[in-house]
């Protein structure tokens, strides 16, 4: 992790400079491609030249994990589904496969911290977990065309109840940074140029809104949505849930490290090691949903500069995401109304970055074609 904060630099601003320069002088009304323009000018300063690489192709890493808080009646849904899920996108039966299908991106699926053997692992004798995850190989050189990869990496199985005791102690903390750490920089060796953030978790949107709370210091039910859609019921115990291991651990923002191991997730720290490896390797994070928000503000919490990488790929429908990006200072490309995780919104916006960059590659100028400027 230290290596990685050291190599986070701001955005380049004399680049920055020369795309708002470049816009001024392209076929087209100033500012008449909206957020589009912005979005070019921060990907130049990323990546330190004018006009910025075409970024792609495309690669999702799907992070998942289970939640010991599931325990308190936070959603109707089974833990198992987690592993049952890592299942069917590994057959490539999930939303995220089709639509990274849709757009040629690779996906990756690391088991950070599942409960429950998932294909590919070895059932062990403790709590169902593998009890010696065969070692992740070279992201890339797995199965040929659109084939989903599994990355075991787990760091424990599942996370302990947030509302008894903290979620995980500081060295499992960066032990899932480093996960997702290793996933971005292995996947970007690998040829990717834009990453996507994904999630796979039982639960786990109420460690988010445990997150986007201690983070923004916003109240626990402006952050906390209905996940998978629960009754009205079970969303006042998930909120009394946030509510009470929030007050029971009174996370500190400025420790991120802390506020991770009290009230999150293996996945939310992976996602913050994988935006930070992003930023680390100027290469844009498209960052989706909820989960991946939480991650993000944790990786800003680390390093603020590696907000520069940051792209919001869309705007979820729990609030808790919304909350984050304002905090981030994002602007979302897309919204849609969604709420799925797996990385599905934010891969849906891989199209719309790719276009941003290539108006500065391909648009003439007024002066190349010959058109009249006011």
């Amino acid at each position: 992790m230290r290596e990685t904060l050291a190599a986070i630099r701001p955005l380049d601003t004399d680049a920055m400079a020369a795309a708002r320069a470049l816009h001024a002088r392209l076929t087209k009304p100033a500012g008449s491609l909206g957020t589009l323009e912005e979005l070019s000018v921060r990907l130049t300063g990323l990546a330190g030249t004018c006009p910025p690489p075409l970024p792609g192709p495309a690669a999702v890493g799907v992070f998942a994990g289970d939640h010991g808080v599931h325990a308190q009646g936070v959603t109707p849904w089974p833990q198992e589904v987690t592993a049952q899920m890592v299942t069917n996108i590994l057959a490539g039966g999930a939303v995220i496969n089709a639509f990274a299908r849709q757009v040629g991106a690779r996906v990756t699926v690391v088991d950070v911290g599942v409960a429950g053997p998932p294909a590919g692992a070895t059932p062990g004798p403790a709590g169902g977990a593998a009890a010696e995850p065969a070692p992740a190989g070279p992201i890339g050189a797995g199965p040929p065309g659109d084939a989903p990869e599994l990355v075991q990496a787990r760091v424990r199985a599942g996370t302990r109840d947030m509302t008894v005791e903290p979620a995980l102690t500081r060295d499992e903390v960066a032990a899932a940074v480093a996960v997702g750490i290793d996933t971005a920089d292995r996947l970007v060796d690998a040829g990717a140029g834009l990453l996507v953030t994904g999630d796979m978790g039982i639960a786990n949107t109420t460690p988010a809104a445990a997150l986007v709370a201690a983070f923004t210091g916003a109240d626990p039910l402006d952050v906390t949505g209905r996940g998978t859609g629960i009754d009205d019921g079970t969303y006042e115990r998930k909120v009394a849930v946030v509510r009470a291991a929030l007050a029971r651990h009174d996370p500190d923002p400025a420790d991120p490290v802390g506020v991770l191991a009290a009230v999150g997730g293996l996945e939310h720290a992976a996602l913050a090691g994988f935006v930070l490896a992003g930023a680390a390797r100027r290469v844009p994070v498209l960052v989706d949903g909820v989960i991946a928000a939480a991650g993000a503000l944790a990786a800003a919490a680390l390093a603020p500069d590696a907000r520069g990488a940051m792209v919001a790929g869309h705007r979820s429908a729990e609030p808790g995401a919304t909350v984050a990006l304002r905090h981030l200072g994002l602007t979302p490309l897309l919204d849609l109304g969604m709420r799925l995780g797996e990385g599905s919104g934010a891969m849906l916006a891989v199209p719309v970055v790719a276009a941003a960059v290539r108006v500065l590659h391909e648009v003439a100028t007024f002066d190349s074609a010959g058109v009249s400027s006011k």
